[in-house]
């Protein structure tokens, strides 16, 4: 059964790469006309960028009192990317192969659970930093939009939920069993069945709630240690914003700081709040426009645009899948 699961998913992005083989296509004869030292350095920081999220994960596993290890946490993290862009699910189809791989180890769902709760609101509130400089760019160059405003909103409610769940989770378990319930009656009632068939339980919802009662309760034992995953997610971006920089070099593009951290956060904005599986489609436009408007010539904004989502969204699927295969295979258990 394991076998045909992993088959299917393999399929799924096979398929999916198929359905945007022009993007891809676009994106290779891009490449072919840069800088590939410049592409070379920011390989390796897309290494080291993938690293960092592991340690992201291993540093908030730490504080629900589980010990996973680094490599390990490396596979999972890439291989539950590229599930999240097959299978897009607001993150939770992602999520899934943390809860399978914490189950494994003996350990509850529910932690793997709280684990990435945390993960999205420290790399939520890590690139509220940086949005924040972008914004004054924009405001400074007076391109800011209604577009760009409306979601930061989004992302702000996207991020306080969530705070507001562990919240509730840290000051009763009661209180967010049934704020858990109230969302899950909420859904069924506003999800069509032909859309989602399987009802939200309302039995699972409380059980999920005690479970993840007792992973937050490892928080209180030292808070101080809660802010070291925030110095990840601030890496993170760091990261992006160098690998951006990497493609105006490779193609002799002059730029300025600005322009970079303008742009990182956008692309980072819309790739979260887009409608399509990590922004696919959206970011490209919105990237190109936005750099557009900071009197970029357009051949070389679609140039930059489409080398920077080539490091940043398909070299990471690649390694997602391959990730994906070495956990599905016997020797991986």
């Amino acid at each position: 059964m394991r076998k045909l699961i992993v088959a299917i998913v393999i399929l799924l992005g096979v398929v999916f790469v198929v359905g945007r083989f022009s993007e891809v296509e676009s994106i290779i004869n891009t490449l072919k006309k840069g800088d590939w030292r410049y592409f070379l350095m920011a390989f390796f920081l897309l290494l080291l960028w993938r690293l960092n999220i592991a340690g992201f994960y291993k540093a908030i596993f730490q504080n629900l009192g589980t010990n996973e290890s680094l490599s390990r946490l490396t596979i999972i993290s890439s291989a539950a990317t590229f599930i999240n862009t097959i299978a897009p699910s607001a993150g939770i189809g992602g999520m899934t192969v943390f809860i399978a791989e914490s189950r494994q180890n003996g350990n509850t769902g529910a932690r793997a659970m709280v684990a990435g709760a945390l993960y999205v609101i420290y790399n939520y509130l890590g690139f509220f930093f940086l949005l924040g400089m972008g914004i004054i760019v924009l405001i400074r160059r007076d391109n800011l939009n209604i577009t760009q405003i409306t979601a930061s909103f989004i992302l702000l409610l996207i991020c306080a939920g969530m705070s507001f769940l562990l919240y509730l989770g840290n000051r009763s378990e009661e209180k967010l069993a049934d704020a858990l319930e109230w969302l899950a009656r909420t859904g069924n009632r506003l999800l069509p069945s032909f859309i989602w068939s399987e009802k939200f339980s309302i039995e699972k919802a409380r059980g999920f709630a005690h479970d993840a009662v007792e992973g937050i309760g490892q928080l209180r034992r030292d808070p101080k240690d809660l802010l070291f995953p925030l110095l990840f997610s601030v890496v993170n971006k760091g990261l992006l914003l160098l690998i951006f920089f990497l493609m105006f070099k490779a193609f002799g593009i002059p730029v300025s700081i600005g322009t970079v951290v303008a742009g990182v956060s956008l692309a980072y904005l819309f790739r979260i709040v887009s409608p399509t599986p990590s922004g696919v489609g959206v970011v490209e436009g919105m990237l190109t426009l936005a750099l557009r408007s900071m009197f970029m010539a357009g051949n070389d904004a679609l140039v930059v645009t489409l080398a920077y989502r080539g490091f940043t969204f398909w070299v990471p699927f690649i390694l997602g899948g391959i990730a994906f295969r070495m956990l599905g295979s016997p020797t991986s258990s």
